[in-house]
Parts: C-alpha cells; sequence; structure tokens
C-alpha cells in the first residue's frame, strides 16, 4: 500500500524543523528522495534532516550540485546526493551510489524522480511545492512502509501534517 501524506511550513525555519523531526525518526538504511522546483527547499529541509541524525550544529550543509555527493558525519552517516546534473541512471556506477546502500547511514538523493527505479524498496520519496515566498507544500509518498510505521511517522511529523490521502 502506498501512503501520501502532506505537511506545509510558513519559513525556511519551520522547513528545517520539519526535516529535524523526520531526521530523528530515520534510521541506519532509510532512503529519502527530494523533488521540487530550483529553489523549493530541499537544501533546506536537508539541512533540517542532517540536524536530525547528529549532524553537529555548525557543520555547512549545502548542496552537492557540483560535487555530487556530500557526507555528513553524525550519529548516523548522512549521504547526501544532488543528481541534477546526472546524465542517465547508468551514471550513479561511476559516482558509488551503490556502495551506499550500508547499515551505517542514510541516503539522502535531491532529484530523486531521476532514478526511482534504482531506489530500494522501501523508501520515503517527498515532492517539494513552494507556495509563497516562505511557504513550502511536502508531498510525500512512503514506499514499502508498515501500517505501523506509516503511524508512527505520521504521529512524528503532527505539527505540519494537513491531510493524508
Amino acid at each position: 500500500m502506498t501512503t501520501v501524506m502532506y505537511f506545509e511550513t510558513n519559513s525556511p525555519e519551520e522547513t528545517e524543523a520539519l526535516g529535524c523531526a523526520l531526521g530523528k525518526t530515520l534510521s541506519a538504511g532509510a532512503w529519502v528522495g527530494l523533488d521540487g522546483d530550483l529553489g523549493a527547499g530541499k537544501t533546506c529541509f536537508t539541512r533540517g534532516i542532517a540536524a536530525g541524525v547528529g549532524v553537529p550544529t555548525g557543520c555547512p550543509v549545502t548542496s552537492p550540485t557540483f560535487t555530487l555527493l556530500n557526507v555528513y558525519e553524525g550519529d548516523l552517516m548522512l549521504y547526501h546526493l544532488d543528481l541534477y546534473r546526472l546524465s542517465s541512471e547508468d551514471d550513479l556506477e561511476a559516482i558509488g551510489y551503490y556502495d551506499l546502500f550500508t547499515d551505517e547511514g542514510v541516503v539522502l538523493v535531491e532529484w530523486a524522480s531521476r532514478i526511482l527505479s534504482s531506489a530500494p524498496e522501501r523508501h520515503l520519496s517527498f515532492f517539494i511545492e513552494q507556495m509563497s515566498e516562505t511557504s513550502r507544500r511536502f508531498a510525500l509518498t512512503l514506499h514499502g512502509w508498515t501500517e505501523e510505521e506509516r503511524e508512527a511517522l505520521g504521529s512524528s511529523l503532527s505539527n505540519w501534517s494537513t491531510s493524508e490521502a
């Protein structure tokens, strides 16, 4: 069963707080995909996730647009990929994508729709829509999650929840 949940934030700080709340729920081996227009807030959301998985405050979390991969060490490793410049899924092997699937960390992929066929069976996919200068709407699709896991995640993120489909 695929579940879609919706969340809204009204400032960059709220976007980071939503990411942090999500990050606190993630465990090693999690895969999170992010999509949305340029400037939608993917990297801001990622900063929050980084805080949630224990990346130290003050560690600069930036988009790996040109490097393709940034690695952050926290309570869990965070492997942050930006695939905007990826030519095809064939490039995944060259950047070491498949080597990131370990029990040590979380894989977070910006522009994930470019490689969804290479996502693990159990994963989260976010589409971030910019509603105004500061507000964002997040559509979260849960793939391969049990009903109990969906309920627990929804409860953890309930401060930002708007509805479920």
